[in-house]
């Protein structure tokens, strides 16, 4: 489940910035004259939709199509060798839609694919009624069942162990119905990344038949309703970083993390069965360093929201790129030396002292990207 949250500060700039929105009409904000810097985004703007967005959509739906390779061999053939082979095909799919949360905006949310590829938590009474009365699984009838028993966490839960004592699960424990209910999760789950990619390379909206790649690249044009200036894309961008590093902070981390150990709940720890949950904290923030560098897999040399913010302040620029890389080591180091796992790192006395220093970290992170890189979005002289 997503957690979207804005703090009061970020709430009252995108309301004062709303004429120069995402979605709708926007125009170029008054200027201080002794505050104004230029930065011409079309580069940038082009750069982090083809090499950064779009690449990353891309590279999910190959995975996707991957992970459901993987469970049709699984099915075929029923062994320990094929069961690791679909675990890590699962883990390596979470990659790139994790780091696609920085900027979960457009056709993802457009079209629902979020709610039916990542709901958290499961039904798991649901899904146990499911296993006990379905056979033959196929993946029309699982599209029109309720998200929270089908996408990532549910393939998650068929296949890695409890996520108390262990994440590990043998073949012998994986039944032939949940094997089928598996393949159909996966084809599912390959239908709507490509889906996603189709969306932003080819067409968003038949009755258009603008792919929504084109759209952020062209804003102002005759037929682009969705924005109308580099203005509104640059702040699409910036509030989508702002949004992932809010919930993994005030979400993903706080809510089983808990006031104390006695509050803590593992119960909403996110990819708790696969231990997988650091993983994805960092990759999320992983996605924000994406998007501000504008790099993806190590590209060099390429205009990220970086950019923009040195063409205004360039020890500012500096500072919030040591902050994100900062928040990604910290999130990392909540395993510590035993490599603990998320779950049980929320119930630990040092465990938990990594945590409140990852938190300290994120939150400093948001302060800095509301309050110091969304406010130039008002100074930007277009």
């Amino acid at each position: 489940m997503k957690h979207f949250t804005h703090s009061v500060v970020a709430i009252a700039l995108i309301s004062a910035l709303a004429a120069c929105g995402g979605s709708g009409s926007d125009s170029t904000p008054t200027p201080e004259a002794d505050k104004t810097f230029s930065f011409t985004a079309t580069e940038m703007v082009t750069n982090l939709t083809d090499d950064v967005i779009v690449a990353g959509y891309t590279d999910l739906a190959a995975r996707g199509a991957t992970l459901f390779a993987s469970t049709q061999t699984l099915v075929a053939s029923p062994s320990q060798v094929n069961l690791v082979a679909v675990q890590e095909a699962w883990k390596a799919a979470r990659q790139p839609w994790e780091q696609g949360e920085s900027h979960i905006f457009g056709p993802v949310d457009s079209l629902g694919i979020d709610p039916h590829l990542d709901s958290w938590p499961l039904n798991t009474t649901d899904l146990t009624s499911v296993l006990s009365t379905t056979t033959g699984f196929d993946a029309e009838t699982i599209k029109g069942w309720n998200d929270d028993v089908q996408g990532f966490h549910t393939m998650e839960y068929l296949l890695f162990g409890d996520g108390v004592t262990t994440n590990t699960k043998m073949i012998a424990d994986l039944t032939a119905n949940e094997r089928d209910y598996l393949m159909g999760l996966a084809a599912v789950f390959r239908d709507y990344t490509e889906k996603l990619d189709d969306a932003w390379l080819i067409s968003h909206d038949a009755s258009t038949g603008k792919a929504y790649g084109e759209l952020l690249k062209t804003p102002g044009t005759q037929d682009n309703t969705f924005y109308s200036s580099n203005v509104g894309v640059v702040q699409e961008l910036i509030q989508g970083m702002i949004g992932i590093v809010d919930e993994v902070g005030n979400g993903k981390i706080a809510d089983p993390f808990g006031a104390d150990a006695s509050s803590a709940d593992t119960s909403k720890v996110e990819s708790q069965y696969s231990w997988n949950s650091l993983t994805d904290f960092s990759n999320n923030i992983i996605g924000v360093r994406n998007v501000y560098q504008g790099e993806l897999a190590g590209a060099a040399d390429k205009q990220g929201i970086v950019d923009f913010v040195a063409a205004a302040d360039k020890d500012m620029a500096a500072r919030v790129g040591t902050e994100i890389s900062n928040a990604i080591l910290t999130i990392q180091a909540i395993e510590g030396a035993n490599e603990m796992p998320f779950r049980q790192a929320i119930s630990d006395v040092e465990g938990r002292k990594r945590i409140q220093t990852a938190v300290d970290a994120l939150s400093k992170l948001q302060t800095s990207l509301e309050s110091d890189v969304l406010p130039l979005l008002k100074t930007w002289k277009v």
